[in-house]
């Protein structure tokens, strides 16, 4: 399977785990029973294969009033190279592309590992309390009243990693559910205070290599926020494998979309 189909059939499959699904032609709305913006969305319902252009007004408008009852705003994540022209065809419908980033991907024999600096440890997260705090880095890294990630018991289902700075707990990063051996890295963030230290860095190179070592995966991806974002995954091994579109419905949380 060409890898950004492979990519966006594991995000699918991952997803499917733990949020209720409205299957519409060539589209699936994820619905997380947890009213947080991000944790619920839409993705393409059969990644690599054609779809019917026609069937996209009638499934759109299905996922649409699904997310509506529910008081829930729709955003979409697609891998361009999986389903061509499906973005445009949402667009034309009303949606809105907010952005194309790179979609950059690591094996493990390609992750570089950062040399940790004086006072700079790393843990796995293994507690409620642990979470909590790697939440709060969330909340404080992308300026939200609070962060939903829950902690997973096996590191399967996806898991995180906590950096401290003499104890501040000040960096994390996140990796998802693993299907056919892929995962997400994913909400790498790091507190105000402590920016332009490389800890973001070190955040998702640690959370790749626990995905790897603890969880089986055997690729793992991400979508870098910024052109400094990108320049740091790549020295991590990172490299550019397909492109991610990000598309959402006017108002909500297009400013938040990357």
């Amino acid at each position: 399977m060409e890898i950004g189909a492979r990519i966006a059939a594991a995000q699918l499959a991952g997803a499917t785990r733990s949020k209720r699904q409205v299957v519409a032609g060539p589209l699936v709305g994820l619905l997380h029973e947890d009213d947080v913006w991000y944790l619920s969305g839409m993705l393409a319902a059969e990644p690599g294969k054609p779809f019917e252009p026609a069937e996209v007004p009638w499934a759109l408008a299905i996922i649409r009033q699904a997310f509506a009852t529910e008081g829930r705003w729709l955003s979409a994540e697609l891998v361009d190279e999986a389903n061509p022209g499906l973005a445009e065809a949402l667009e034309a419908n009303g949606m809105t592309i907010v952005s194309r980033p790179p979609l950059l991907a690591v094996e493990p024999d390609g992750l570089t590992l950062p040399e940790l600096p004086d006072g700079v440890t790393v843990e796995l997260v293994t507690t409620d309390e642990e979470q909590a705090e790697a939440n709060s880095v969330s909340a404080d890294a992308y300026e939200m009243d609070g962060a939903g990630f829950t902690r997973h018991a096996d590191p399967v289902d996806g898991g995180c990693v906590l950096v401290r700075v003499d104890g501040v707990a000040a960096a994390s990063a996140s990796w998802t559910a693993v299907a056919d051996a892929v995962t997400e890295v994913a909400g790498v963030g790091t507190i105000h205070s402590h920016r332009r230290r490389g800890l973001g860095a070190i955040a998702t190179a640690y959370a790749t290599q626990q995905a790897f070592d603890r969880a089986g995966a055997t690729l793992a991806w991400l979508t870098p926020g910024d052109d400094g974002a990108d320049r740091i995954y790549r020295r991590l091994g990172c490299a550019p494998k397909a492109t991610a579109v990000h598309l959402g419905d006017p108002g909500g949380h297009l400013a938040d979309l990357r």
